[in-house]
């Protein structure tokens, strides 16, 4: 496994988020003491989304805003307006509520209707941002994940051709079962970060948490299972409901 795990249970999904936002202050200010900015990868979802409406009221004024900046790790093949995106999301319940410059936020710009360009214009942005050459992969200071009742995460399904992508930093994923194209960054992006946490709640979700994290079964079954920082920390913030068919809680 990677360098550190730790799993840490919660009663419930609000004492999820309530924690998630610790890890992010804590994260962000040690991040910009260190480097003088703080690199964040957003998740979608309904966890974050109490996550992002915590840290823009509640913790306000704990993070250096002005040195914070947005990416997402994944998006859904839609206009930042439609309701299912991960960007109107995030910035409805946090980024329009916080003193944040537009600069800051980098939005997967999926009103493109050419999936795999979307993906291309994302990977140059990464590149640019992180001033990383061909052959380097960018690394994030904390990266946030949810996880699918399948056990996928980011847009990583099962069985897809995403989760044997080595070279490229993001990807247009086409998704059999939604029959669309996801775009997602890589498994050699998401483990090169500092920190990766996975929020995860509900018992829709106890099934694959159990194979991901307690039983031997083929990976590309459950891509969670392929999230594994070479050099930084894995946290999975689980609630009661999701933790109920492990063995160790």
């Amino acid at each position: 496994m990677s360098s550190a795990v730790e799993i840490r249970t919660f009663t419930t999904p609000q004492e999820i988020s309530a924690a998630a936002a610790e890890e992010v202050v804590r994260a962000a200010n040690e991040a910009v003491n260190r480097d003088g900015r703080f690199t964040l990868a957003l998740s979608g979802g309904s966890t974050p989304k109490n996550l992002y409406n915590l840290l823009a009221t509640n913790a306000r004024t704990a993070l250096p805003w002005d040195r914070m900046f947005f990416f997402w790790g994944d998006e859904r093949h839609v206009p930042p307006t439609d309701p299912e995106s991960n960007y109107r999301m995030a910035d409805e319940t946090m980024l329009a509520k916080i003193p944040v410059a537009a600069s800051n936020v980098f939005r997967i710009k999926t009103e493109n209707p050419d999936a795999a360009a979307v993906a291309e214009a994302y990977e140059q942005t990464l590149r640019k941002f992180f001033q990383v050459q061909p052959g380097q992969v960018p690394n994030f200071d904390l990266i946030l994940l949810g996880m699918g009742p399948d056990g996928h995460t980011a847009s990583l399904f099962p069985g897809t051709a995403a989760l044997k992508e080595k070279s490229h930093l993001v990807v247009a994923n086409w998704v059999e079962k939604m029959q669309t194209h996801r775009i997602t960054l890589t498994l050699p992006v998401l483990n090169a970060a500092r920190c990766v946490t996975f929020l995860v709640s509900g018992t829709d979700k106890a099934s694959a948490l159990h194979a991901v994290l307690e039983e031997n079964v083929p990976a590309e079954q459950y891509p969670s299972k392929l999230i594994k920082p070479s050099d930084g920390k894995l946290i999975w913030m689980i609630d009661r409901a999701a933790a109920s068919q492990l063995k160790a809680h």
